[in-house]
């Protein structure tokens, strides 16, 4: 089997792309990322990093707010000075402080994708997530503060 110079030169090329990738990464990641300090009864829940590098801590804040409805439940949580966990973020708190929450459902800051009026509640007896109307009082809420890396 012989190979083209058209061949190498191709393979070549897409070789120095990925070195390219490679280094940006590197300049990335990895790095050191300090942990900040907790005030009393906040609960660290993790860092996130984006594809792009970008990234911050969120803090789970110490309370919790009765059923209400979502916009009460996003109003709620910045007058704790924070805001609703997001779905992933509300994953992350299933996995590993399911404790610290109700068998019951939570808001997230996250709309529907599709339905305008509906937003994400994360089910704390079972892990599931599911959309519902904003208007409902079905769903508790915790607050979340996010610090930028």
């Amino acid at each position: 089997m012989s190979t083209s110079i058209e061949e190498i030169e191709r393979k070549h090329e897409e070789i120095g792309k990925m070195i390219a990738i490679l280094k940006a990464l590197k300049t990335t990641f990895p790095r050191t990322i300090e942990a900040p300090e907790l005030r009393e009864g906040e609960i660290y829940v993790g860092t996130f990093i984006n594809a792009n590098g970008t990234g911050h801590h969120t803090i789970l804040l110490p309370g919790d707010k009765d059923d209400s409805n979502w916009q009460d439940a996003i109003d709620w949580a910045k007058e704790k000075g924070g805001d609703l966990p997001n779905r992933i973020e509300q994953s992350m708190l299933f996995a590993n402080h399911k404790g610290l929450f109700q068998e019951n459902w939570y808001w997230t800051n996250t709309t529907h994708h599709k339905e305008s009026e509906w937003a994400w509640c994360q089910g704390f007896s079972n892990g599931n997530q599911y959309g519902t109307r904003e208007s409902h009082d079905l769903c508790r809420a915790r607050a979340v503060r996010r610090l930028e890396i």
